[in-house]
């Protein structure tokens, strides 16, 4: 092709790129596009001003993809900050579901515990009842947090709660009932656990010591059902999109949620990893510690989101925008 008809037919697409685009994709076209284009020059022209002219757009798009990596910082700022509890704030009522199914749940553990003595040790194993057991029996009814040293048991705590909030989202691309299967499992088993330390007399001591890890580690597992529950309504109740749209929307949505549980489940890790086997630490700051969990949660994924919804902050086609109510 001879150089003036390749100017031609390439010009006018060259000219806009003079503009400067902060849009990601379009930044990454673009650069595609140049590359081909100065690679057909190089070979063709290789010592023209339109090769020249070429590779320094080509220079200049790939500085602007490299300055926006650099921005990705602020991009986990906007992330943490307004994306995502705007966004759980949009499954609110879904959330309240899971959390009232969950409680339900745990309450049929706690009856099943007191008709059934044997019903504890079916679902805990006897492995643990034993162990436990054999706990109290030496005046350290809590001593399996102290098993293994404070890394070791906040690494595997962590892989453990993540592979359990993924498996509890994952499975609810199953209309949801694989999230509800494992919520059920998940609250049984805390009604049975929490019922047998009550039921010897040391009830309120467990509250102390467990849910010093317990508070985030349960509530980022009854938020990961939600997340399972929204992929698994996206396809049921689709609304004005297609089955296909709607569940890929859902799955952006959840999986969005699920990444913006890692740091509670890394938390609860660090708290029954370095903490709990502290079984004698003053009341005031297991108190301290068990409500500040508590408050942390119900403010970033309740409060929050409302406070943000009325202060008439929004995501529009994935960017966060401050739009003031006006009366």
């Amino acid at each position: 092709m001879r150089e003036g008809k390749f100017i031609d037919q390439n010009i006018d697409r060259w000219k806009s790129y003079l503009d400067d685009s902060t849009h990601p994709d379009e930044q990454a076209e673009r650069f595609v596009h140049l590359v081909d284009d100065l690679s057909y020059s190089k070979t063709f022209y290789p010592n023209s001003k339109t090769t020249q002219f070429i590779n320094g757009l080509a220079a200049k798009q790939f500085q602007s993809i490299y300055q926006s990596k650099k921005l990705n910082f602020s991009r986990l700022i906007t992330f943490w900050t307004y994306e995502l509890p705007l966004l759980f704030g949009q499954y609110h009522r879904i959330y309240i579901f899971t959390l009232a199914y969950f409680v339900l749940c745990v309450m049929l553990g706690v009856v099943a515990s007191q008709a059934d003595p044997d019903f504890v040790r079916s679902i805990l194993g006897d492995s643990y009842i034993e162990m436990t057991e054999d706990n109290i029996q030496r005046g350290d009814p809590f001593g399996v947090y102290k098993d293994q040293n404070e890394w070791g048991m906040f690494v595997n705590i962590a892989l453990h709660n993540i592979n359990v909030s993924l498996l509890t989202f994952v499975m609810g691309i199953f209309a949801g009932v694989g999230s509800l299967y494992l919520l059920f499992s998940n609250g049984i088993m805390l009604g049975s656990f929490q019922y047998y330390f009550f039921a010897k007399g040391l009830g309120w001591q467990s509250v102390l010591v467990i849910w010093i890890h317990g508070t985030l580690e349960i509530s980022a597992i009854v938020i990961a059902g939600t997340a399972g529950l929204i992929l698994g309504t996206s396809f049921l109740f689709p609304g004005t999109f297609s089955r296909i749209e709607s569940l890929k929307r859902g799955a952006k949505h959840a999986v969005k949620i699920i990444i913006g549980l890692v740091p509670f489940f890394l938390l609860a890790a660090f708290f029954e990893g370095y903490v709990t086997r502290h079984t004698g630490m003053p009341i005031w700051l297991s108190i301290l510690i068990l409500l500040g969990s508590a408050c942390v949660i119900v403010f970033y994924f309740i409060v929050y989101p409302i406070v943000l919804r009325k202060a008439g902050v929004q995501i529009i086609n994935g960017q966060v925008v401050l739009q003031k109510n006006h009366a």
